[in-house]
């Protein structure tokens, strides 16, 4: 054992000599590709933030930046050549102010009865699309028309529309002998003038996003239930709606959100002053009003982040309340 022991060992440091300079000389190739492979896409990403620099210094230019300035515009009073350090006065005179909270109500008074109209309406809409056979991209190019026209356009169109003596709306109620309201030109009516407005202008959206949600639930389960002897409202009820509730959570929220920046429209009907008797001034315009019209830049700054607060307060609620997770 001992002579073969003696006659194997120098075997292995002969292999050991032959195949040592073979792996390094077949590792130094493979180095050398990795370096390659390395530097080429260390190049390709540096060309990538080439790319994306324009886009990133418009963010910082046009959405970081003023961000900052509003925060430090809110804490001095400022018409846009003058500035004095005043603190806590400016937010303490738009929570002091009438317009303000009476922008505040506008605001929640047109999202709310916006939400609680479209919403539900989308839903029937889509559900009526949904079982339709024939016809589908027809209704959806019809009903999805109002939400991609400029909203500027469509409350010019509906200043028409609404107009007391000249108003289609008004024609069609007087011919079927019922009261004809005021609208747009009526402190009573003129929030329901933008309610209609926003319901039209909106519910295009509601009903493409619910559509896509209930032609994606599982036939398995309708047809489950018609072999239970369920009928189609029953399908409807127990099946469908449990279904979007994560649908209407997002309708919600994103309803909300815009709910609470409502601008456009408001101007163009009421000017930033929300006529008559500031009833559809909302918050978007009254920040407008105080900043570009009365060049108390300070208020309007502090009104904003004041209508921040708001917004991230009810769009964290909502998505308690929707069980939502981002």
């Amino acid at each position: 054992m001992n002579g073969n022991q003696a006659e194997t060992q120098p075997n292995h440091e002969q292999e050991h000599q032959l195949v040592s300079p073979v792996n390094h000389s077949r590792r130094e190739p493979q180095k050398g590709f990795a370096k390659k492979v390395t530097k080429k896409r260390s190049k390709s990403g540096s060309i990538w933030y080439v790319f994306l620099t324009p886009a990133l210094l418009g963010i910082l230019l046009f959405m970081v930046y003023p961000i900052f300035e509003s925060l430090r515009l809110s804490f001095f009073q400022s018409n846009g050549t003058n500035e004095t350090f005043i603190g806590l006065a400016n937010f303490k005179t738009v929570l002091t102010s009438g317009p303000f909270w009476n922008s505040v109500w506008n605001t929640f008074y047109i999202g709310i009865f916006q939400i609680l109209i479209t919403i539900p309406l989308g839903f029937i809409f889509a559900s009526l699309i949904n079982s339709t056979p024939k016809g589908q991209n027809f209704f959806k190019v019809v009903y999805f028309l109002p939400n991609v026209t400029s909203i500027v356009a469509a409350a010019m169109i509906f200043a028409f529309v609404l107009h007391p003596e000249m108003g289609i709306v008004n024609y069609v109620l007087d011919s079927l002998g019922l009261p004809t309201p005021g609208w747009l030109s009526d402190p009573n009516t003129s929030k329901w003038g933008v309610i209609l407005l926003s319901v039209w202008h909106w519910i295009g959206f509601v009903i493409i996003i619910c559509l896509a949600n209930l032609q994606a639930i599982s036939p398995e389960m309708y047809e489950a239930a018609r072999i239970d002897g369920a009928g189609r409202f029953q399908q409807w009820l127990f099946i469908t709606i449990p279904n979007m509730t994560s649908t209407f959570a997002f309708l919600l929220i994103t309803g909300w959100i815009g709910a609470l920046q409502r601008f456009n429209e408001v101007y163009v009907l009421g000017g930033p002053t929300g006529s008559p008797a500031r009833s559809i001034q909302t918050m978007g315009a009254f920040i407008y009003e105080r900043g570009f019209t009365g060049m108390e830049f300070g208020i309007a700054s502090a009104a904003t982040y004041i209508m921040f607060i708001i917004i991230l307060i009810f769009t964290f609620i909502n998505l308690k309340v929707s069980n939502m997770k981002l």
